[in-house]
């Protein structure tokens, strides 16, 4: 049975050289967020002036009160109207002799009436008020709204549906692969049997009866006492055997050998194994059913990771260096291993996953460098297609799709990811995916996950908005999407003071950011519009450049990566699970923080979104969102802001950091033409491995030297589980390439060479995949030296090796939404990352069907090694070269 086709991440890990994040005395607790009141009371004039869509709805300043938000936050800052003196005299009297004072609900179902019309038609937002009374010298006189009470009614019905769906589903997940219909079966069968007087309980029926306590109300009867034994005893069985299935399944999860066994050679032994899952896992399972099924990460050996890494270096170092480091990794394995081992073991046995929660922290949360180029990694759009161009229709068809796809999330209805069809990936991490802010900290972030949020925020000309996504219960259609976006576009009102690149505090240092957040963004209407921003299902940029992919220009597609990966440094939201952007022609793209997941996530949703936005949703002839928008909804919510001087020093401190790292950056991306998947797998061979020894061979000749590569591997067959370095330069891919390089040798020689560099490296991602790899077992053991207070030279070097070709490979067709031989344009060139190393290359890559493959080559422009336009021509050199070796042939480029 071969392998399965390789989940990889993308991009690696960003791991700090040397590893300064593990000041493992510094300890942040988690954060503890706390609801604000249910509402608030607000006096405000009778009378008001014409509303003015983006400045918000005049009102005079005397006695005057800032609007409350639809989630019932009293601050003005997440208010359409401009912040005037609160606290007025409730007694005092205006013009006409009347004060009306009106209450708003905090429900969000509250919100849709509520803010200003682009048109002075105050009685439409007058709807969403849940009460109003008037103060007059003859009483005091109450009104309410039926629209407003409405809107509370049906959010308060949509909160308590989720409740009793989640409820369901941790109900159906906890007895998987159980049902509620096989429990009654159970309970059928045992009073069936009792009845043809056949005691299938062996007396333990009998016993449960005797047992129940006697004289309570529904136990007075025999055959009542009789029934309810049946069923205990029932219920028992049914449960004893989920727990069987269970653990049997976890077992057979657990054997991996049929990953090591070559295409058409099959064992008895895994054939019956792949039986046995089958039928295990045959049920219609939901996202997390597997969880609890799924075994953990085995802790590898010492001695065995020792002898891999050993072997990983030696064509890295002379004779006189390896000697070195064979004695200092002696020296680590005999003396300080062991402790540290029974330590990561111990660990191991109580924890979910031993690498995981410290990977998070240590590699990510903990780094105190700007996210963009460091860290965060991008996506593209569709590139050889094109839906429509404008740009307010395709977000509504987009963001639609992506609300889809998190009800389908928080539902469970996303079928999990299964190699071979069969063997389940952990879903963990797709928890995190929405409502999810890293939040910046002075010594570590925290990433805050909210369960539900019912508003996107988004960036445009400068300007902050909050953008509802549902009207009551009901989510806004993409026509509505579309509409509402538009207003935004439209809106001609100007940023506030330091509003423009506020968002540059996210792509600077981190503790930049916390000192600033702290100092002024912790209460007022800054605080509730960074609210706004950090509460939001995710963060929307319109930006009002075009980016696009033309075959016959090729930079196109670089500068297209460029704009996703940093834009221009202050329309990004780094700090969200993910910023959605678009561009002015309609194309779109993302850009993701990398701590809460890894890239095969971002891109599950992806692959739904663009699948449903083509295939589902669609397009009129004009290029807008089918069906007809409704004009009477609230129009977007601008965000107000009160940034002092100091603030917008930081601010701009921050944006020239980011700046200079963003300008730093050379991106080169392309199309590779000549082939694809189908002319290697005529070579018989892994394509990955392919690509990968062709990168070696393109190195050597950019470099002229060997350096330690990076290629991300993933270990979701375990439960939690992440990443996994695969070290692909190996003695075997090197004896290939310089013989490639010499020039002297035969095609039958370079071909068994090139084989057994190919075969090497399957085993080793294979080996990786199954927990046997070696870079996260040493990290850990690190972190626990760090720990113990224990030094250890080798772990030291060891951790602090520069990554100077950090590679992975980008997975495609997680979901099957459309038929990519019917339509072969449909392909995503997936997205790149920043290079890890000043002096290295960042490359990632998708074999994007049969018959192309799409590269991201990233370099420094400050390393005058390195140059990433100068490396993809070496790279498309190579993969021709080794071609050639096959003789294999290919379609003109």
């Amino acid at each position: 049975m071969p392998p399965p086709s390789r989940e990889t991440l993308w991009p690696p890990p960003q791991v700090p050289r040397p590893l300064s994040n593990l000041g493992l005395a510094e300890t942040r607790p988690p954060p503890h967020f706390h609801h604000r009141g249910e509402g608030i009371l607000v006096a405000a004039p009778h009378l008001f002036s014409q509303p003015k869509f983006g400045s918000g709805c005049q009102v005079p300043s005397e006695g005057g009160a800032g609007m409350v938000s639809p989630e019932g936050r009293g601050d003005t800052g997440q208010s359409d109207w401009p912040q005037t003196r609160t606290g007025a005299n409730p007694s005092r009297e205006w013009s006409g002799g009347q004060h009306k004072a009106t209450y708003f609900s905090r429900s969000p179902g509250a919100v849709h009436g509520a803010r200003c019309q682009p048109t002075p038609r105050m009685a439409e937002a007058h709807q969403a008020v849940a009460f109003q009374f008037t103060v007059t010298p003859d009483g005091v006189d109450f009104q309410l709204s039926r629209e407003a009470l409405k809107h509370v009614y049906l959010s308060g019905i949509n909160s308590w549906k989720k409740r009793l769906i989640r409820i369901k589903n941790g109900i159906l997940r906890g007895v998987y692969p159980g049902s509620p219909t096989s429990w009654l079966v159970v309970i059928m069968a045992t009073v069936g049997s009792s009845y043809c007087n056949v005691d299938i309980s062996m007396g333990l029926v009998c016993h449960i009866q005797r047992c129940l306590p006697e004289g309570c109300g529904p136990y007075q009867t025999p055959q009542t006492r009789a029934l309810l034994s049946m069923a205990i005893f029932s219920t028992g069985v049914w449960m004893t055997g989920i727990f069987f299935f269970r653990q049997t399944l976890k077992l057979l999860l657990s054997y991996h050998g049929w990953m090591f066994e070559m295409h058409g050679q099959t064992s008895h032994f895994t054939k019956v194994w792949a039986i046995c899952v089958r039928l295990l896992s045959s049920r219609r399972p939901m996202l997390y059913s597997f969880q609890t099924s799924l075994p953990k990460l085995p802790v590898p050996s010492v001695p065995a990771t020792i002898q891999r890494y050993l072997e990983s270096v030696r064509p890295l170092l002379d004779n006189e260096e390896y000697y070195r480091m064979e004695m200092l990794a002696k020296e680590f394995q005999d003396k300080t291993a062991p402790r540290l081992q029974k330590y990561l073991v111990l660990k191991s046995w109580w924890a979910t996953n031993y690498v995981s929660d410290w990977w998070e922290e240590y590699i990510y949360l903990r780094g105190r460098t700007p996210l963009v180029v460091n860290s965060n990694y991008y996506v593209m759009d569709f590139v050889l297609v094109k839906n429509t161009d404008v740009q307010a229709a395709r977000l509504g068809n987009i963001v639609h799709a992506m609300i889809m796809y998190r009800r389908k999330l928080d539902r469970e209805e996303i079928k999990p990811v299964m190699a071979l069809g069969m063997v389940p990936m952990c879903s963990y991490q797709m928890e995190r995916m929405f409502n999810t802010t890293r939040i910046p900290g002075k010594k570590t972030d925290v990433l805050q996950h909210l369960s539900d949020s019912r508003h996107v925020a988004v960036y445009h000309k400068g300007r902050f908005f909050k953008v509802w996504l549902y009207e009551g219960s009901r989510l806004l259609k993409p026509r509505d999407l579309e509409m509402q976006f538009q207003r935004i576009l439209d809106d001609p009102s100007l940023p506030q003071p330091g509003e423009e690149r506020l968002a540059a505090l996210t792509a600077g240092g981190r503790v930049e950011w916390a000192q600033a957040r702290q100092a002024f963004f912790g209460s007022g209407k800054n605080k509730a519009s960074l609210d706004a921003i950090e509460r939001a299902a995710f963060f929307v940029a319109l930006d009002e450049e075009s980016h696009h992919y033309d075959p016959e220009d090729e930079a196109s597609l670089s500068l297209y990566g460029k704009a996703l990966l940093h834009g221009n440094c202050y329309n990004r939201w780094f700090d969200k699970s993910f910023t959605l952007i678009s561009f002015k022609n309609g194309h779109v793209g993302l850009n993701t923080e990398h701590a809460w997941a890894d890239a095969p996530i971002i891109g599950h949703l992806w692959e739904f979104v663009l699948g449903t936005d083509t295939f589902h949703l669609g397009y009129t002839e004009a290029g807008h969102c089918i069906g007809k928008s409704n004009s009477m909804l609230a129009p977007p919510q601008r965000l107000q802001w009160d940034i002092p001087d100091q603030c917008q020093a930081v601010i701009e401190s921050s944006y020239q950091v980011a700046k200079a790292l963003a300008d730093d950056v050379e991106l080169y991306c392309f199309q590779f033409l000549p082939f694809g998947k189908g002319l290697i797998k005529k070579c018989r061979t892994s394509p990955d491995a392919f690509v990968q020894i062709a990168l070696q061979l393109a190195h050597f000749r950019d470099r002229g030297r060997f350096c330690l590569t990076y290629e991300a591997s993933m270990t979701r067959m375990f439960r939690e589980g992440r990443t996994e370095t695969v070290r692909s330069c190996t003695s075997e891919s090197t004896a290939f390439v310089q013989a490639m390089v010499e020039g002297t040798h035969m095609k039958a020689h370079l071909q068994n060479l090139f084989r057994k560099a190919s075969e090497k490296h399957q085993n080793m991602y294979r080996l990786a995949m199954t927990g046997s790899g070696i870079d996260r077992h040493l990290f850990c053991l690190y972190v626990v030296s760090k720990y113990l207070g224990v030094s250890s030279p080798f772990l030291a070097e060891v951790l602090s090796e520069p990554w100077r070709l950090s590679t992975s490979q980008i997975a495609q067709f997680q979901i099957r939404m459309f038929d990519p031989d019917q339509y072969p344009n449909h392909l995503g060139p997936g997205g790149g990352f920043g290079p890890v190393a000043d002096d290295g290359y960042g490359v990632s890559y998708m074999i994007a069907g049969e018959n192309t493959i799409f590269f991201h080559v990233s370099s420094k422009f400050s390393s005058s090694e390195t140059n990433a336009q100068r490396f993809g021509n070496h790279i498309r050199q190579a993969l021709l070269d080794i071609a050639d070796l096959f003789q294999v042939p290919k379609a003109d480029s």
